[in-house]
């Protein structure tokens, strides 16, 4: 039985270095960070006083009285989702409502309306809580809001696996086209934590850098000056459709998902298996439902986040996989420049996996000043043209809970 083949048609994003698509691929292949320090006055006593927040501020974007309504996860989600469906050409019509869905993930959630309702239950009273903390807060709103925004009305989902969360929503938009469940899916993931309390836990849990120079040069992948992942917001959206749809109304396409593999370590909550069996489980997977070898692979966006433990951990998942071939993949790690997007890393990932198919580019991996021997891997700083022909890219992303999301896109032949 023949496979529907599903496509990307669409990309919206907001980020730590650029507020759309054109400005954020602009910055990565310029090796630019958008990681800041921190200066609000809640950051005067926390350990860690930077991170990567969004380059434009959501609430400028959107319709100031919608704004007030979403939390900040939503607001990027948003923004991101209305430049991925201008850009899909769909935004006039072209799919049935009942064909479309959305799988939006958020590792954490409306975090900050969270907390900030339960200042005001603390030191105001239960009437001042807003009767809108509910269905802002709630970890499926960000999807919800697309799905009200675009009028889907076949499945609109949120997964929930922590840093692996925004990859997983583009396998699950896969797995709804394929089961012939919908025609077109927003998917990708999007995440709003930069506030006292997540900054102060992930920093005592000893996952963020403690390192107090120059910002922009903080989040370092692979190099032996790693100490922890930076903190960074924003969103990416996705506009997945299926093959024989998208040709039917003209559309451009970017690239082809070829397939998907998840897998779970089962082997801690926090720290990924120290050998990477889980990811390279993951990995194997995402080539067999692609039906590719690992000769096709041209092109990795890690996930490398800039910690120890997790950075050697991927580079043995890398070698495992592709064996042979892996010195001849060019692996970057965007995190360098944007810091890491959570819930929504995997989603801002894809798109960059998708554009460096597109234009044959692999943006760098700056601030790798030494590499780590432990990590045996062709890991340019500069951008990096790859090779023509016809070729695949993986995007990898690992969560706690042991959460392992490989997602394999290629050049449409």
């Amino acid at each position: 039985m023949s496979r529907r083949r599903v496509v990307v048609t669409g990309l919206g994003t907001t980020s730590p270095v650029g507020g759309d698509v054109a400005s954020t691929w602009e910055a990565l292949l310029a090796g630019r960070s958008g990681v800041r320090a921190i200066t609000e006055e809640w950051a005067t006593d926390q350990p860690v006083r930077i991170a990567g927040t969004a380059a434009v501020d959501p609430a400028d974007v959107l319709d100031r009285v919608k704004a007030r309504r979403l939390d900040r996860s939503a607001q990027l989600a948003m923004v991101a989702a209305i430049e991925a469906w201008a850009d899909s050409g769909l935004a006039d019509g072209g799919v049935d409502p009942e064909r479309l869905g959305v799988a939006v993930a958020s590792g954490i959630g409306g975090v900050t309306t969270l907390l900030a309702n339960y200042d005001l239950l603390k030191e105001k009273g239960p009437r001042r809580v807003s009767p809108l903390a509910v269905p802002m807060l709630m970890p499926n709103a960000p999807a919800a809001n697309i799905g009200l925004y675009v009028g889907a009305r076949a499945g609109v989902h949120t997964p929930v696996s922590a840093c692996a969360s925004g990859n997983e929503g583009v396998s699950l938009a896969l797995d709804q086209i394929r089961l012939g469940r919908a025609e077109v899916v927003l998917a990708g993931g999007t995440e709003a934590a930069i506030h006292p309390l997540p900054m102060a836990a992930f920093a005592q849990m000893m996952a963020l850098s403690k390192n107090e120079g120059d910002p922009t040069t903080v989040s370092r992948p692979w190099d032996t000056g790693r100490d922890g992942f930076v903190l960074g917001e924003g969103a990416g959206i996705l506009v997945l459709e299926e093959l024989e749809h998208a040709q039917a109304r003209g559309a451009r396409i970017y690239a082809e998902v070829l397939g998907a593999g998840i897998t779970n370590d089962a082997h801690d909550i926090a720290q990924p298996d120290p050998e990477g069996r889980g990811g390279t489980r993951a990995i194997q997977r995402a080539l067999e439902d692609a039906g590719i070898s690992p000769g096709d692979i041209a092109h990795v966006n890690a996930h490398a986040t800039s910690t120890p433990q997790g950075d050697v951990a991927e580079g043995l998942m890398i070698h495992a996989t592709l064996g042979k071939y892996a010195d001849e993949v060019v692996v970057t790690s965007t995190k360098s420049m944007t810091g890491h997007l959570l819930g929504g890393a995997g989603a801002l990932e894809s798109i960059a996996t998708v554009l460096a198919i597109q234009h044959r580019m692999s943006p760098p991996t700056i601030n790798l000043d030494n590499l780590d021997p432990a990590v045996e891997l062709d890991i340019p700083t500069t951008a990096r043209e790859l090779r023509g022909g016809d070729i695949a890219a993986l995007n990898n992303s690992f969560g706690f809970g042991g959460a392992n999301v490989a997602v394999a896109f290629g050049s449409l032949s």
